[in-house]
């Protein structure tokens, strides 16, 4: 009787640490009459989700370990989007279109809080499972996959604008093809920045395009040159995965048109939904290199990758040095609660800044991005490279 009573006590003591973990880990609100919290305040629009399948019959799936292949490639996807007043259907305007690319090892879900917020202000926001680079890709997750990834996105553009013109279908003149932006994280990032600029793989209907975290090492300044794309990489500074230095430092250089917003303290885990849910650790990238580690490619190595992405003369680089959770030991991050929150601002004041239809909007947006999100947090350092 003894013991049980001082291991309920001792259960007692542990959920009530993590119960004044999870607390604390939630970020202060924004003072009232700061910016950004008149861009935080009650969204226009309720938030609809729907989940569908899509099969892209004209491309295979690669062999993947002991998964044979298959003629087509399948994409389970979710979209996002705004509803009216009746909560049931989509007002009758034609909005935006952002198509995100989830990282290694993960899912469609991985932008929810991020898709959820852009939808409430008038986006419609579609993510997609890839077939070998989610958590359950048969075989394994592959990350050499990645070059079919600007594929499924482009697919999924001609999808949507399908559904567009198509008077039966519930997103009929809801699509504006003038404004067709990207997003990911990790190697969403990755699949964006080829999306955008590879010479073979771009989709040319992308008039703006954001990286989250994601890898850019292997992109040099030839890889950018020829474009004037708008463009915006988040990073956290203390990345174990994705580092800082190799990959979000050298935008400012390299990219024409970009916006560099780097996050003092962020983790890479946490700028995924699921890393709100390791809040209370000292840093979330403690589970991420755990899930990771040993699933990526030695790169420095293995010069098959680099010729699977491009060739010299397209601008990719090679005998790049592998970094991947190197980091040790891992810095105490910020709240996931607090950089989701920054990430928010910064992609919707990003993405409205190029996509608003009135001029004096989007100059109230890139002044935010550009002055306003480091005023609100004291985190952040925004930069830009020459127009």
């Amino acid at each position: 009787m003894k013991f049980l009573k001082r291991a309920l006590l001792l259960v007692a003591i542990l959920a009530g640490g993590l119960a004044l973990a999870w607390k604390l880990a939630e970020p202060s609100p924004l003072p009232a009459g700061s910016a950004g919290a008149a861009l935080l305040a009650q969204p226009p629009w309720g938030v609809g989700m729907r989940e569908f399948e899509l099969v892209d019959s004209n491309r295979p799936t690669d062999a993947n370990g002991d998964f044979p292949g298959a003629p087509e490639r399948r994409l389970r996807a979710r979209a996002w989007y705004p509803l009216d007043t009746d909560g049931r259907s989509m007002p009758a305007h034609a909005f935006p279109l952002i198509i995100y690319s989830h990282g290694f090892f993960s899912s469609s879900a991985e932008p929810a809080y991020l898709a959820r917020h852009l939808a409430s202000h008038g986006y419609v926001v579609v993510a997609a499972d890839f077939p070998l680079t989610t958590m359950k890709a048969p075989g394994g997750a592959n990350v050499f996959d990645v070059v079919n990834q600007p594929g499924d996105v482009s697919f999924l553009i001609d999808t949507l604008l399908a559904w567009n013109g198509d008077p039966e279908n519930d997103f009929h003149q809801r699509i504006d093809a003038a404004r067709i932006g990207i997003a990911g994280t990790s190697l969403g990032g990755m699949t964006t920045e080829l999306t955008a600029y590879h010479p073979r793989l771009r989709d040319p209907r992308v008039k703006a395009a954001v990286s989250i975290a994601g890898p850019l090492q292997l992109f040099g300044r030839a890889f950018f040159a020829e474009s004037t794309l708008p463009f915006m990489m988040v990073a956290g500074d203390i990345d174990a995965m994705v580092p800082y230095e190799q990959n979000a430092r050298p935008v400012l250089e390299r990219v024409n048109n970009a916006w560099l917003v780097s996050l003092a303290g962020a983790s890479h885990t946490g700028f995924a939904d699921q890393g709100s849910v390791f809040r209370w650790m000292a840093n979330p990238d403690s589970v991420g290199c755990f899930f990771i580690r040993d699933k990526t490619p030695q790169s420095n190595s293995d010069t098959g990758f680099y010729d699977r992405i491009g060739s010299v003369e397209e601008g990719v680089l090679r005998n790049m040095e592998d970094r991947l959770c190197r980091m040790d030991p891992l810095p105490e991050a910020m709240s996931p609660l607090l950089q989701q929150r920054i990430t928010m601002l910064a992609v919707r004041s990003f993405f409205e800044s190029v996509f608003n239809p009135d001029a004096a909007q989007q100059s109230r947006y890139r002044d935010y991005l550009q002055a306003g999100l480091a005023r609100d947090f004291p985190a952040v350092t925004v930069e830009r490279s020459t127009p």
